[in-house]
């Protein structure tokens, strides 16, 4: 009886030892969400200890990983760096798990992708990859379903408070049958940028209407945008004793090409179907896909659009208004040598912005901005070409998207989810924003510090808060196979660029590969789902003698030029913003 005693008073005395030290790891992790929240997040949507509760469910459900080291992975924006500098160690201090949040270039993120995928071998933990692969990701069986994965191995490992309904993006990263692939990180959109002080100036007002019999403003039309690039570039010329030109782009043969024409440059003509987020049955890329979301074909013999007439018109413009109205240098340029240009002070308007450069446009010393920091600039909605019709998407947005795959170890994995969820979490998402400009929340969006911000970032929140923001999307889930399919558009098209072909043979190449592609890839019989299942071959006329897309020819395709008052404009797209 004694001995039993004595060992009733040993249980109970580990007992008790046991709940004092969890009683104080309960409170070493509250100290540490405590500092978090009031040194690095204190932006946020959620009081205090409401963030202070979420981060706390990280540091108890991580308890299981705690020492381990995790290896994550994105491209170099603004937005991932200040998640590697900050929200890692953050994450690694709550947590104890260490995570190496990788930055390299886009091409090597989407290469590294397509290895692991094709070998089973585990490169990173976790990849931030844009949701134009989503075509891919619903195909190959190689992409945790995180639909499936949130209701089963990860229920007790997915935030309470992740709220998925206050994602912005969500759409571009689920599939056709309904189930999520990819969990937005970050969003920027492909808008028209412009000088708003040089298009209030009215002497450049009355000498645009003398010349061309409308007002300037803000071109809804590709017609307007030729005529603005023609004014600033020949009959203004200079402006403060420099030289200014009317347009803005790049055209150097390089990989980034592609982003160009496949973030949806064709469909800004008016090239594939009304249906957003990425027409139906044929997408922003040209290609055609049955009721079962199966690709039956890019070119207009089987259907397709790549080489529509539509696009024909899209590609000869951008090759006339690069040679014609931007700086002679553009032509030798890539992206991200073209980026800055314009907060360099001497282009008047860009057709093709990323939002992703408006951070790098509000230095208060740069000729684009003024004393106080404000921008001389703003960005509005792109100008559709004279195919486009009601109902189709407008413009580009890039969302890059956390994406895991099944040859990652499951702890791994699980590891990785949560650190995901950390970096979308309402906790933090508020100081991404404000750090890198990329939103993915609406409660960020409409958040009291984003109407702050809003007058320092020329037209960024209101673009965000209207309801028009969904017209601009990603590249589809018709696009069966993204890797090896992207590099097709620069290597085919960069000869039109250059003048060594014709646009319509550059696009004739380009269908017939991605259909070379698709056809070689359904004999392969490497999708699980939706494979590709080509239509034979047509005259192409009998397509474009049908309604829809592809779009036969138009009689004329540079209708009467047609503009919009800025400030009007956003007026409009306020009071629908704030009706939600």
């Amino acid at each position: 009886m004694k001995n039993n005693r004595f060992k009733l008073t040993a249980l109970a005395g580990s007992l008790l030892l046991a709940s004092g030290a969890l009683h104080a790891q309960s409170d070493e992790a509250r100290a540490i969400a405590e500092r978090l929240v009031d040194e690095h997040f204190q932006n946020s949507t959620l009081s205090r200890e409401e963030q202070i509760e979420e981060l706390l469910w990280f540091a108890k459900v991580a308890e299981p990983f705690r020492d381990m080291e995790i290896n994550t992975v994105a491209e170099g924006l603004t937005t991932h760096v200040w998640e590697r500098d900050v929200l890692a160690p953050a994450f690694e201090e709550l947590t104890g798990i260490q995570v190496t949040h990788n930055i390299i270039g886009e091409g090597d993120v989407v290469d590294n992708m397509q290895t692991q995928m094709q070998t089973g071998r585990n490169i990173y933990d976790a990849y931030v990859n844009d949701s134009d692969a989503i075509g891919t990701h619903i195909r190959y069986g190689t992409t945790i379903n995180l639909s499936e994965a949130m209701e089963n191995e990860w229920a007790d490992y997915t935030l309470p408070t992740l709220d998925l309904d206050d994602f912005i993006g969500l759409q571009y990263g689920t599939g056709p049958d309904g189930n999520i692939y990819q969990l937005p990180d970050q969003q920027f959109a492909n808008l028209y940028w412009f000088r708003y002080d040089w298009f209030q100036r009215e002497d450049l007002q009355e000498q645009f209407r003398e010349i061309y019999g409308y007002d300037l403003g803000v071109p809804t039309n590709w017609t307007a945008y030729e005529d603005i690039a023609e004014f600033f570039t020949e009959h203004v010329g200079e402006i403060d004793g420099e030289q200014v030109y009317g347009h803005m782009d790049y055209g150097r043969r390089d990989p980034s090409l592609g982003w160009r024409f496949h973030d949806s440059w064709l469909s800004m003509a008016g090239m594939g179907s009304p249906g957003v987020p990425f027409g139906n049955p044929v997408d922003d890329w040209g290609i055609r896909v049955d009721e079962e979301s199966r690709p039956v074909g890019a070119s207009v013999s089987r259907g397709g659009a790549t080489n529509s007439p539509a696009s024909v018109f899209a590609v000869t413009k951008m090759v006339e208004w690069l040679d014609k109205y931007a700086p002679p240098e553009a032509q030798g340029m890539t992206f991200g040598e073209a980026g800055p240009v314009p907060a360099q002070g001497n282009i008047a308007q860009q057709i093709f912005w990323y939002t992703a450069f408006t951070a790098d446009m509000t230095d208060p010393g740069l000729p684009v901005t003024d004393d106080e920091g404000n921008p001389k600039w703003r960005m509005a909605p792109s100008p559709t070409g004279p195919y486009w019709e009601e109902g189709m998407k407008v413009g580009y947005q890039d969302v890059g998207s956390w994406t895991f795959f099944d040859s990652t170890p499951e702890d791994r994995r699980t590891a990785a989810w949560l650190f995901a969820q950390f970096a979308v979490s309402k906790s933090v998402s508020l100081e991404k924003l404000m750090a890198g400009l990329t939103p993915i929340r609406e409660s960020d969006i409409f958040s009291d510090q984003m109407t702050e911000l809003a007058p320092k970032l020329g037209g960024l929140v209101e673009f965000y808060r209207s309801p028009n923001e969904s017209n601009w999307t990603p590249s589809s889930t018709n696009v069966p196979d993204y890797p090896r399919m992207a590099p097709l558009w620069w290597q085919n098209l960069a000869p039109a660029v250059s003048g060594e072909i014709t646009p319509q043979e550059a696009l004739d190449n380009l269908a017939g590969e991605l259909d070379n592609i698709m056809s070689r890839l359904a004999r392969a019989n490497v999708f699980e789902s939706y494979p590709p299942m080509l239509n034979e071959e047509r005259d192409p006329e009998e397509w474009l003698s049908q309604e829809g897309s592809p779009k036969a020819k138009l009689d004329d395709e540079m209708p009467q030029g047609t503009t919009v008052p800025y400030d009007e404009m956003m007026e409009e797209w306020m009071a629908a913003g704030t009706r939600q």
